[in-house]
């Protein structure tokens, strides 16, 4: 199997992609009893995560450690290529969880690089929309993110209802964008009327071409609550979540900014997943601590602060009236969504254009 090849893993390191304490390895694995259980050991008080800085909140964590009389070590990864770095190296000696998204959880459960999850251990579980959980005996969907266009109704020089519209030259340094292979081509390929997870090399080149005259009207990469709310750009290319933030710097209900009503260009929705790597050693406080995340109103609570698309449906219904009613979320995509998919050995091909791309050959 193609996908299951450590040289495409090691090629996922290469990619810079959005929107994810050291010890020996666990004598205690998932699907395991606990050390409280068995009475072999005494219970876990220190909890190591691996995942993306400013992604939850502060008081649910603390509130976590109260709780459980523990304490949660963060360390922040600058994008999804170092948390699959960690993964295949060993992850269990240092962390407990680790986020990773679900574009690389084919190559990395066949890989064996991930414990399978015993979900009665994690009751909350039940909450989460199946519809988004592709991967349920070994991760736990935390925050969702869809990647769309948002635009200032009164600075914006035109209208904007498909992705070709990007490449209007009256769109001149008027774009804030993320960035990444695996977010920048699929919109290209859907624009051009491809799968946006093609693994044609001839569809990826004319991707890339598509891409350079995007890349034309592009003002900055990254920032886009603050390109946006400060006038530098226009019209963004960026996560619900961020662009839920600028909504609220901009008036609300009352702000400029709409949301692209796309109606035949799909749009990406993609998710960030919980993993216990193999071999963690503190794995009765990474259960809890993901049962903990799934409880609805702990998860509503987060959502205050990080107001991405939540596969919770509990927690969505528990949330404040802010989130449900946030303009960010006033679009209609989700029957003309995709998610990104392993791409196996098309990895590199990807890569390939994408640093072409950021060279400007």
């Amino acid at each position: 199997m193609k996908r299951i090849l450590s040289g495409v893993l090691a090629s996922a390191m290469l990619l810079a992609l959005c929107a994810c304490g050291g010890g020996t390895p666990a004598e205690t694995t998932a699907g395991t009893d606990t050390p409280a259980e068995t009475g072999a050991a005494e219970a876990s008080t220190e909890l190591n995560i691996y995942m993306w800085q400013q992604y939850i909140s502060d008081q649910v964590v603390s509130d976590f450690e109260e709780a459980n009389n523990c304490t949660v070590n963060i360390s922040y990864m600058s994008d999804n290529a170092d948390a699959i770095t960690k993964l295949t190296a060993g992850g269990g000696q240092e962390y407990d969880l680790i986020m990773t998204c679900d574009a690389y959880m084919e190559s990395l459960i066949a890989g064996g690089y991930v414990e399978e999850l015993d979900l009665s251990r994690i009751p909350n579980s039940s909450n989460i929309n199946s519809s988004y959980w592709s991967s349920p005996n070994h991760s736990i969907p935390y925050l969702g993110n869809y990647i769309y266009v948002v635009y200032n109704t009164e600075t914006c020089p035109i209208e904007i209802t498909c992705y070709n519209d990007l490449l209007d030259p009256a769109l001149k340094g008027q774009i804030t964008s993320i960035d990444g292979a695996r977010n920048l081509f699929p919109m290209a390929l859907v624009a051009l009327g491809y799968d946006p997870n093609s693994e044609n090399e001839e569809e990826i080149a004319e991707a890339y071409e598509w891409l350079v005259k995007y890349n034309e009207n592009v003002v900055a990469y990254g920032n886009a609550e603050q390109n946006l709310t400060n006038g530098t750009a226009s019209v963004a290319f960026t996560y619900d979540g961020n662009a839920s933030w600028a909504f609220a710097e901009t008036g609300g209900e009352d702000s400029p900014l709409v949301v692209a009503p796309f109606t035949d260009d799909a749009v990406q929705l993609g998710f960030d997943m919980y993993v216990i790597p193999t071999g963690a050693q503190h794995t009765d406080l990474a259960y809890k601590f993901l049962d903990y995340i799934c409880d609805p109103e702990v998860m509503a609570q987060n959502l205050v602060e990080f107001p991405y698309f939540c596969p919770n449906d509990a927690a969505v219904a528990a949330a404040p009236e802010s989130y449900r009613n946030d303009p960010s979320k006033d679009f209609d995509y989700k029957e003309n969504v995709f998610f990104q998919e392993d791409v196996g050995d098309a990895l590199t091909i990807y890569n390939d254009y994408y640093q072409m791309l950021k060279v400007g050959q």
